[in-house]
């Protein structure tokens, strides 16, 4: 009898073999899905700031090493135990996992699987060893568990999320990691309150989406902060409310101008840019005794933040979150039509697309601030 069971797979890949340096569209091999794992034909992906920290080595350094974790794609095989998945199912995989039977997933206030847990450093999360060889059989690291620069990857059940065919692709793509972790944070973390005021430090794709994730949930001011002037009528198409931009309030500091148009500080705050100072600034921002600060952005430089102790005091608090504190399989769907029925407007966010020999494009786009989100479109 032919043996039906997932063969080897050569196909195209951009695979960064040194830090900073560009991206090398060469032939790999991926390997078929292990027991509980899914092999994943990318469709399109895209270029997440937090690819950028890793292709320069600032965190989890693992050379050479296959990039991206934000992507959509088509089920190609299952491993074995599988359940819930078969051939040609629609789906994104996302850097979190959800088991739905440990006690992170089964809490309504953690989003942190510990059957399967997050990690930056590579390998798979159930054996920590590698899916890809390069063409002459050596090892190449993956990103997250994910390596969506690659035409096709392999990812753990407990981070594949079926997603409505319905939803546009590059849409489906963004909900995988960047437009998900904005709208989550004001929906899920910050549960953002109708009429209150939001302050967002940086109007990238994630601020972008965070003023998105406000808006739905019915903020009635919603200040964008960011140093370029052009982010003022991008802002106001995802429902930014007012723009300060720090480098034209003279002697006037963010804080301030943010009390004033609040009226002593606003009731939460977003920093999606990954600077301590701006950290600092966001805390500073808000209201005493009540202002939420969510911090989003991934500290450039692993700096730690020092916060006024009175202003901790008062009642203010600092949060965190990973995917804006959603579950994926949870939430991610509710987003996805969310997107089907117009409640949520993300295709702002996709400035400019690519085919996968054009990536280093996207590389060079986003870090000259040209782009939100440049998709890739890996069969170009």
């Amino acid at each position: 009898m032919e043996d039906q069971s997932p063969k080897p797979i050569r196909c195209a890949a951009a695979v960064c073999r040194a830090a900073g340096e560009p991206l090398i569209v060469e032939e790999i091999v991926v390997d078929p899905p292990k027991a509980y794992e899914i092999r994943i034909k990318i469709i399109c992906t895209s270029l997440c700031h937090s690819d950028i920290t890793f292709w320069r080595g600032k965190a989890a350094t693992a050379f050479p090493r296959i990039l991206g974790h934000e992507a959509y794609g088509v089920v190609e095989s299952v491993g074995e135990h599988v359940e819930g998945f078969a051939a040609g199912d629609t789906v994104v995989p996302t850097f979190m996992g959800q088991c739905d039977r440990c006690p992170g997933c089964a809490s309504e206030h953690n989003n942190l699987c510990t059957t399967v847990p997050f990690v930056f450093g590579p390998g798979m999360r159930c054996d920590g060893t590698t899916r890809f060889r390069d063409a002459q059989g050596n090892p190449l690291h993956d990103l997250v568990a994910v390596s969506s620069f690659s035409q096709y990857t392999v990812v753990d059940v407990t981070q594949v999320v079926r997603i409505d065919p319905a939803v546009p692709p590059k849409l489906a793509c963004l909900l995988s990691c960047g437009a998900s972790t904005g709208v989550g944070a004001a929906w899920r973390v910050a549960k953002v309150e109708p009429g209150s005021s939001v302050a967002i430090f940086g109007l990238g794709s994630v601020g972008l989406a965070v003023a998105q994730g406000a808006k739905m949930c019915g903020a009635s001011k919603i200040i964008g902060v960011d140093m370029n002037p052009d982010k003022e009528e991008v802002g106001k198409s995802f429902g930014v409310t007012h723009f300060v931009n720090p480098s034209q309030l003279g002697s006037s500091s963010v804080t301030e101008e943010i009390g004033k148009l609040t009226g002593g500080g606003a009731d939460y705050s977003f920093e999606c840019i990954g600077v301590s100072s701006v950290m600092i600034d966001a805390f500073t921002s808000t209201k005493p005794g009540k202002g939420k600060t969510i911090i989003l952005g991934l500290e450039k430089n692993n700096e730690p933040i020092s916060l006024p102790c009175l202003d901790l005091l008062s009642g203010k608090c600092v949060m965190g979150s990973y995917f804006g504190g959603l579950k994926p399989k949870t939430d991610v769907p509710v987003l996805a039509q969310k997107c089907i029925n117009k409640e949520l407007e993300l295709d702002g966010l996709v400035t400019h697309e690519v085919g996968l020999q054009e990536i280093n494009k996207a590389f060079d786009l986003l870090l000259q601030g040209k782009s939100l989100r440049c998709i890739i479109w890996m069969g170009k």
